[in-house]
């Protein structure tokens, strides 16, 4: 049996910003109506206006005799419970109800969906399908009225929220609005019946919901602390800009640019973070210089993510539902969500644990003093603020070039794989097969190991001189005109890769106008099936290419297909070619290694609470757990690609950090 579940609900806590697990915390939190259907049949409504209209009512459950029914079905662990983002659903019934709701006893519609290359909203999956049942369009206002406070006003009352009785005809649209979100997502779920989830992701869906559920510590004195440091430091800057300028506003981007031009006799156009150190590079003015540096300072975003972590602080002071299962959805791998830890600062202090007792402490004078660049300070603490248990410690592991070995294995480029088989130097090894210089003479000193690094993270996926330039080699010292040379140099020293991104991009579009499968390595081959191009990867997930076809291009026919965009956030068609599928094939390799050591280290007791690209962080108590069982287990060879050499780097450590 299966169970499709839409519930709506209300909570003073903002839902975005603080996430479900925050949310749910609220002492106000209720399940305002439950949508449900059995296998697929009518829609059933549990309306819970006579609780809400009546406080001494009790709640839903106990008011009608069909939540009973449902509470049944709900905890039946025979029935699969489906939803829509089910995390949502899970997380806000088990509170509701005061139970546990296994993971393992639901199936997440939008996890298919993504998987399937669609959308993560149900209003444009639905769209993108042109299915017959699509979401309400009055759906967003109907929340806004029922399912947060509203503001006192003269016209209400006074009151903070509105209840059923306020808007009878308002609360049948939200019911109706709850019932056609069932409908919608059965919908989906009957239009993508021809997919099934591997078993293997039903398992790590339900890992990440456990790391979801346990979430992480905060050091809440820590976050609270780098804040106040952060507003004392901004009004300082901007009392001292005030000064030197005399302007109302240099925060204003107009009011600065036309100080700035007076003062440097042409006209400044942009105050971008790429922009400001060239303009003072272009000065010898001590107070316009000082001014751009306080801009650049005041640029810093750092205290958004201590911002984040007080916005989903639960109770316990640790904060939850930070992982997106699938959130990329054209490799598969973990989105980031409140904090974003995907894209978390790097730290490069050689003294962290100082600067971080020091800020603790709440002196911004302190801070300035020792450190001088208070947001430089704070943005590099933003990891530590991720804290272990009480009596345990993080054990954090990562692979070791893990897109590097894995493009080297699936290209078969030999000399790639005798460098991780043997010493791992691939930068110097790099560099050696690019200017033919001994292995032994590219230190870390030696100019052309940068030139090895640079072309390395660079030019994997067909990428040339702007991909160099994108890399930061001009910053790294190297010369534009020198780029096209490195680019030929790194091309003839690996000739698998540069095939393996013709054989991919011809495999793709053969696929395409034949209809008929095609191979290339490592058993990766790509299928057309029901309008949607399949990548196969060896670990039997597939990647999925939606309404593919063949365009004119700028260097001949390209594939295209309906995705995404991942800069403008808008569905749309967008193109792909050999090494853009070679790195989404990379990347997804990479990524399934991650997954099969994440199952391996959750089966040997291990408690993973964070998975950042390539790395996993584990909350472990002292007495339990090592390094070196953690880089054996993240070591040993997968089963569907059992020579890809594997290698793990881990630390122990009190905070978050990057070692």
């Amino acid at each position: 049996m299966t169970l499709n579940i839409d519930i709506e609900t209300y909570s003073s806590i903002d839902l975005k910003s603080a996430g479900v697990y925050k949310y749910v915390e609220a002492e106000d939190f209720t399940v305002l109506c439950i949508a449900y259907s059995v296998d697929g049949g009518e829609v059933e409504i549990l309306d819970s206006s006579p609780v809400l209209d009546d406080p001494d009512a009790g709640d839903i459950y106990e008011y009608q005799d069909s939540a009973g029914e449902f509470f049944r079905l709900l905890t039946d662990p025979a029935i699969t419970k489906k939803a829509w983002n089910a995390n949502f659903e899970r997380t806000c019934l088990a509170k509701y109800f005061g139970i546990e709701l296994p993971p393992e006893q639901w199936e997440c519609t939008m996890v298919k969906a993504a998987m399937l290359g669609l959308p993560l909203s149900l209003e444009t999956a639905a769209k993108v399908l042109k299915l017959a049942e699509q979401k309400d369009a009055k759906g967003k206002t109907l929340l806004n009225y029922f399912s947060k406070p509203c503001k006192p006003s003269k016209a209400n009352g006074g009151r903070t929220r509105n209840l059923p009785h306020h808007a009878p005809d308002k609360w049948q649209q939200l019911l109706d609005y709850c019932a056609q979100d069932v409908r919608t997502e059965m919908a989906v779920g009957s239009k993508l019946a021809f997919f099934e989830i591997p078993a293997e992701e039903k398992r790590l869906w339900c890992l990440d919901q456990r790391m979801n559920d346990r979430g992480i510590g905060i050091d809440r004195a820590l976050v609270e602390a780098a804040i106040g440091i952060s507003d004392t430091n901004t009004l300082r800057l901007i009392d001292e800009a005030v000064s030197i300028t005399g302007i109302d506003n240099p925060n204003s981007a107009a009011q600065l640019k036309k100080w700035l031009s007076a003062g440097m006799g042409e006209e400044v156009t942009s105050l971008t973070k790429q922009a400001l150190p060239d303009l003072i590079a272009s000065t010898e003015c001590p107070d316009i210089t000082r001014v751009l540096e306080i801009r650049q300072e005041l640029s810093k975003t750092s205290v958004k993510k201590y911002q984040a972590m007080l916005n989903g602080l639960c109770e316990d002071s640790r904060v939850r539902g930070l992982l997106q299962f699938y959130g990329a959805n054209r490799t598969g791998r973990w989105a980031g969500r409140l904090v974003q830890v995907q894209n978390l600062p790097q730290n490069k202090m050689p003294d962290l644990g100082l600067a971080r007792e020091i800020t603790r402490r709440g002196d911004c004078d302190d801070v300035t003093m020792l450190y001088g660049n208070v947001p430089n300070v704070l943005s590099q603490l933003v990891r530590t603020a991720f804290v272990a248990s009480e009596n345990s410690r993080f054990l954090v592991a990562d692979f070791s070039a893990i897109e590097a070995r894995v493009i080297a294995w699936f290209a078969k480029e030999k000399w790639r794989l005798d460098v991780f088989a043997t010493h791992g130097k691939i930068y110097e090894a790099s560099a050696s097969q690019m200017f033919k210089v001994p292995l032994e003479e590219i230190g870390k000193g030696n100019p052309l190991r940068q030139k090895g690094k640079v072309a390395e993270l660079a030019l994997g996926y067909q990428g040339g001189a702007n991909a160099l330039i994108t890399m930061g080699a001009l910053n790294q010292g190297l010369k534009e005109e020198e780029l096209p040379e490195i680019v030929r140099l790194w091309r003839e020293a690996s000739p698998n890769i540069v095939r393996l991104w013709y054989a991919v991009d011809k495999a793709a579009k053969d696929c395409l106008m034949t209809g008929e499968p095609q191979s290339v390595n490592r058993g990766v081959r790509f299928t057309l099936e029901r309008g949607i191009l399949f990548i196969h990867l060896p670990s039997g997930r597939k990647l999925s290419y939606l309404a593919p076809r063949l365009a004119p291009g700028k260097f001949g026919e390209v594939l295209t297909y309906e995705g995404m965009d991942q800069t403008t956030k808008q569905w749309k068609r967008q193109d792909t070619y050999g090494g853009k599928l070679v790195e989404n094939i990379v990347q997804a390799i990479a990524r399934d290694c991650l997954a099969v050591a994440m199952l391996r280290l959750e089966d040997a007791g291990y408690k993973l609470v964070m998975s950042v690209h390539d790395e996993v962080v584990i909350d472990a108590p002292n007495s339990f757990g090592s390094l070196e069982e953690i880089n054996e287990i993240m070591s040993r060879p997968v089963e569907w690609a059992k020579d890809l050499p594997l290698r793990a780097e881990s630390y122990e450590t009190l905070f978050y950090k990057k070692d």
